[in-house]
């Protein structure tokens, strides 16, 4: 392991805990993130919870990473009310969030693909499990924030067409339609003799790599594998994936890197772990420990089906050649149960310092990522999308009317078009609360989502 002798004097008093616990489901599990059934065959590396806590001023907050494709609150409620109960961490306290690995299971009952509804039932536990280990192994910190970038990794995976609509993929396109966030925001977590004994990494990027039927973590599996093997196998990485809703590897260029499998897993999980080693090794510490918390939800209008979707899906449904995504939207569409209906959307904000982490649900467009980026007002501001609960896709306001992937309602969107600007508002609000010295507004609504 490097040494990294630190001078601590005068720097402020914080406590940090981490631990990890494996998740993998049994082989035989059904995999999520595609429109077909996977059945799983093989075990090619282990999920986990990862777990970090950080505690100053009698204050405690937690953050929990899944290797996992999302993270309903079916599943976000319970481990959070077991947590509360066992570790004494208030809710509102409380991050867990999803990688978005499309390795591993589906985490929502009554959907496409079958959940294993035993290991299932079981996750809430288990993430309570990796926050008990974290707080039982609590040791005074440093913290080091940095930032490295990284722009050649992906792309936006929307193309913009002549007649100003959008779709997924770059054929008969101008070009992407849209941005990506190539900034790396990591925060190395030391102990007094200098060991990085966590890692909080946030970067923006599909975790679609692996593909096929073998239970994986993806490349985030492989950044948090290549700061283990740097710094040690008890050195934990939470990783918080961006805004990454139409970001993912594939480029808009000729590249003679693979594009799929396990070698790009682990080309992309090694630039990112060195992105973020590099960062930490030449960082300074924090100085100053305020820790706190906003959770709070806001009103969204869902999706109400209107004539034009209804059309669309009419002339659906007299085809005869329909791919798996179309059955799925007419199934869907008929089913749907949201007309007119209010969700309830989790927005949550932690501070640790000089460090603002904000929680939001579902797959989110990366442009409103980088809006509350933009209006944070902290030196250090990471996005973790996937957190709390999921509402599927949030496009911006803009490309919501556009058609693409991400945008199309009831397929990938399930709330109304300007849901993305109405949740962003809430989160820059709640920063500034937070940042000025507000407190826990409101405790997690358990259940109420859907």
């Amino acid at each position: 392991m490097p040494d990294a002798p630190l001078n601590t004097e005068g720097l402020p008093a914080i406590r940090a805990g981490a631990a990890q616990v494996e998740i993998t489901p049994p082989v035989g599990t059904s995999l999520a993130g595609y429109f077909s059934d996977r059945v799983s065959d093989e075990v090619i590396d282990p999920l986990r919870a990862h777990a970090l806590i950080f505690e100053s001023g009698g204050e405690r907050i937690a953050i929990v990473s899944c290797d996992v494709i999302c993270m309903p609150a079916s599943v976000a409620d319970p481990a959070r009310r077991l947590i509360e109960e066992r570790a004494g961490i208030p809710g509102g306290n409380i991050l867990i969030c999803a990688t978005h690995t499309h390795t591993g299971p589906e985490m929502r009952k009554g959907r496409l693909i079958p959940t294993n509804d035993e290991w299932l039932d079981g996750v809430p536990e288990m993430i309570c499990q990796a926050v008990e280990a974290a707080a039982a192994d609590m040791f005074d910190a440093v913290l080091m924030p940095g930032c490295g970038y990284e722009d050649a990794l992906g792309s936006n995976r929307l193309g913009r067409r002549r007649d100003g609509s959008e779709v997924f993929g770059k054929e008969d396109t101008l070009g992407p339609a849209g941005p990506i966030d190539p900034q790396m925001v990591a925060l190395g977590v030391r102990d007094l003799d200098g060991r990085v004994r966590a890692m909080v990494v946030n970067y923006a990027m599909h975790a679609d790599t692996v593909g096929g039927t073998g239970i994986s973590a993806g490349w985030p599996g492989r950044l948090a594998a290549g700061i283990a093997r740097f710094y040690g196998e008890e050195c934990v990485t939470v990783f918080l994936n961006g805004t990454c809703g139409d970001i993912n590897h594939a480029h808009w260029r000729e590249s003679r890197w693979v594009g799929k499998g396990i070698g790009k897993a682990t080309q992309m999980g090694n630039a990112i772990a060195g992105l973020a080693i590099q960062a930490t090794e030449t960082a300074e510490p924090l100085e100053s420990a305020e820790v706190g918390a906003l959770f709070r939800h806001v009103p969204i209008a869902y999706y109400t089906r209107d004539e034009q979707m209804r059309a669309e899906v009419e002339a659906m449904r007299a085809r005869d050649d329909l791919r798996d995504a179309d059955r799925y939207v007419v199934k869907q569409f008929d089913e749907w149960a949201l007309d007119g209906e209010i969700a309830q959307v989790p927005v949550q904000v932690l501070r640790v310092g000089e460090v603002l982490i904000v929680g939001i649900p579902s797959e989110v467009f990366v442009g409103w990522g980088l809006e509350i980026k933009h209006w944070s007002p902290a030196t250090w501001t990471m996005v973790a999308e996937l957190a709390n609960d999921w509402f599927g896709y949030i496009p911006t306001s803009d490309q919501a009317l556009r058609g693409a992937y991400g945008a199309k309602p009831i397929l990938s969107r399930r709330l109304e078009a300007d849901g993305g600007r109405k949740m962003t508002d809430a989160v820059q609000v709640a920063m500034w609360e937070l940042w000025e010295g507000g407190r826990e507004a409101e405790r997690p609504r358990m259940g109420e989502g859907r």
